[in-house]
């Protein structure tokens, strides 16, 4: 991929609830990275951000992407009281693309293995999905994330 005039360092926000695969979440620091989009990690993670796993695919993109961290979800919420959460969820109807992305709306994207929990399900407004097909289960974290993002930096002339 090659750079382009894009606008960097959006009020778009990607969000990791309790992220457990070293590698998905590096990859994740990378595309945000790369997009000037801030990442949250709600804590606790299933792995150290010193695993070697993880500084393998984050490289020094982990150095360029701004990460801010959070004890949990209720110091998550309460740091987003004026901000809209819109959680990414295959137990949703309503599809990505036919919703209206905002400037400074925070992507809240689940654990690999297990998704959200249902208090958090149930404190977000929002819920959205990528529609795929009825025999697969869901995509990996990365193609999602990549996927809603880019939907909500074009809708917002970031791209």
């Amino acid at each position: 991929m090659t750079q382009s005039n894009f606008k960097s360092s959006t009020l778009i926000k990607v969000a990791l609830y309790e992220p457990d695969i070293p590698q998905n979440t590096a990859a994740i620091v990378r595309l945000c990275a790369c997009f000037g989009v801030r990442l949250d990690i709600i804590e606790p993670c299933g792995f150290f951000l010193s695993d070697k796993r993880f500084k393998r695919v984050a490289m020094d993109y982990i150095n360029i992407c701004k990460v801010k961290s959070f004890k949990d979800f209720t110091e998550f919420k309460k740091d987003k009281k004026n901000e809209r959460i819109i959680l990414m969820t295959t137990k949703a109807k309503r599809k990505y693309f036919d919703f209206k992305f905002n400037q400074n709306d925070t992507l809240l994207f689940g654990r690999e293995s297990a998704g959200v929990s249902q208090l958090v399900h149930k404190s977000v407004d929002y819920k959205l999905t990528i529609p795929i097909q009825k025999e697969a289960r869901s995509l990996n974290i990365v193609s999602s994330v990549a996927i809603t993002l880019t939907e909500a930096l074009k809708q917002n002339h970031y791209l």
